[in-house]
């Protein structure tokens, strides 16, 4: 195991792709430990770790936030925001943030939302008066929300992992997520008085009208998903063949901005960012087979029963774990390796799988902003054409919100839970 974890660690120091990581570690497990004799089901296994019903919810929503890019959406939910708060001192930040949580409901990748937003905002902001740094930050943070309030394609890979239901951990999503963008808003308010950020003029309401009648078809997509779920009319793999269907309707023949000729673009770029979640969710499969061989979650099961018995003292010590791997590993791939060890221990300790999803989505999205991997540091600082590290200072206040809000969300579960069980 330790040639394993040793072949692990240093391809993932020199950059390999951790997809591929996680199959050449298999394979030299099989090797130093004389197993030949598992080569034979290795096909079998990578199937397997993708032959799930609910794994086909991704490359549709990946679809769907393909057509309403092309759409024309971006701009009508900055300018429906900037209307609504604007002309607050640092209206173009809350701007942002709103902005980010409607988005949210159509992308679920924060990543892509990253970069989608700071091509938009980070200038808008800095015309604004506001600090390139300050504003590559709130674009990053405000990215957050994306995994979080469905659809998530993070919380599509945690259910397919934990065999939970994705409609529960959508309804799941929605409160944290609310929270979290409140809690943004008002450190954006905090920094607005203390720095006299700048604010744009009151839109007169005529101008609010339209602004609001241009954006409803653009918010039908999410509303047709969230209700959907909600009201148990459909499955969120049926939902998100929907908001297919509906994001298509709406950017051929409402904004006409999505035009035929981009329909071939749309398909390939949802079948590249497909296969590289297929392939890294196939060869996780197979890295799982040397951690079952190797009794990793009965192990990691007793040392926290040692430590303590406490479910409070367990959660304590699964968010410091999560931070850490955080740190230095892609949320997707994260989770992706974790949650098979996860939910069994979870399970000793008697808490909750879709309380423990939002933990683990959380935590991951908290990661992607945290030095010295977070990739959604890289993307912002890239795109937005900022410095690293004035990128980090500025967003730590945030990252101390968001660590607030998980904690909150680990130690009061019904935050989480009560949504899904009010529409079980």
């Amino acid at each position: 195991m330790a040639l394993t974890m040793g072949a692990f660690a240093f391809l993932l120091m020199i950059g390999v792709p951790i997809s591929i990581v996680l199959g050449i570690a298999s394979v030299v497990y099989i090797y130093a430990t004389g197993s030949v004799g598992l080569l034979d089901v290795l096909p079998q296994r990578l199937y397997s770790g993708i032959e799930t019903h609910g794994l086909l919810a991704i490359p549709l929503f990946m679809l769907a936030g393909e057509l309403m890019n092309l759409s024309g959406i971006t701009n009508r939910l900055i300018k429906f925001a900037q209307t609504l708060f604007g002309h607050f001192k640092g209206g173009l930040a809350y701007v942002n943030v709103v902005a980010n949580m409607f988005l949210s409901s159509i992308l679920g990748s924060s990543l892509a939302q990253t970069a989608m937003m700071s091509r938009v905002m980070v200038p808008a902001m800095q015309k604004e008066g506001y600090t390139k740094e300050f504003s590559a930050a709130t674009t990053a943070a405000a990215a957050m929300l994306g995994p979080i309030i469905p659809p998530s394609m993070i919380f599509i890979l945690y259910s397919v992992g934990a065999g939970t239901s994705v409609s529960k951990i959508f309804l799941a999503g929605i409160f944290p997520g609310i929270i979290l963008t409140i809690a943004f808003l008002l450190l954006i308010a905090y920094l607005g008085y203390k720095h006299n950020f700048p604010k744009s003029e009151r839109r007169p309401l005529k101008e609010m009208c339209i602004s609001f009648f241009q954006v409803i078809p653009a918010l039908l997509v999410p509303a047709v998903i969230i209700l959907g779920v909600i009201l148990g009319m459909f499955t969120a793999t049926e939902s998100a063949a929907i908001a297919c269907f509906l994001a298509f309707i709406v950017g051929i023949f409402f904004y006409r901005e999505l035009k035929w000729k981009d329909i071939p673009i749309v398909f390939l770029n949802t079948a590249k960012a497909t296969a590289t979640v297929t392939l890294l969710l196939a060869m996780a499969n197979l890295f799982g087979l040397v951690l079952t061989f190797e009794r990793v979650p009965q192990i990691l099961a007793q040392w926290m029963g040692s430590i303590s018995e406490s479910p409070l003292v367990f959660l304590l010590i699964l968010n410091i774990f999560l931070f850490i791997v955080g740190m230095i590993m892609d949320g997707i791939a994260a989770i992706v390796i974790l949650v098979p060890i996860l939910v069994p221990i979870a399970k000793v300790f008697g808490i909750d799988l879709i309380h423990l999803g939002v933990i683990i989505s959380i935590n991951a999205v908290i990661g992607s902003l945290t030095p010295p991997v977070g990739a959604g540091l890289f993307v912002a600082s890239s795109v937005g054409e900022v410095k690293l590290e004035p990128l980090i200072k500025q967003i730590w206040p945030f990252l101390g919100i968001s660590i607030t809000v998980l904690v909150a969300i680990t130690y009061f579960p019904e935050i989480v839970l009560w949504l899904p069980r009010l529409f079980s």
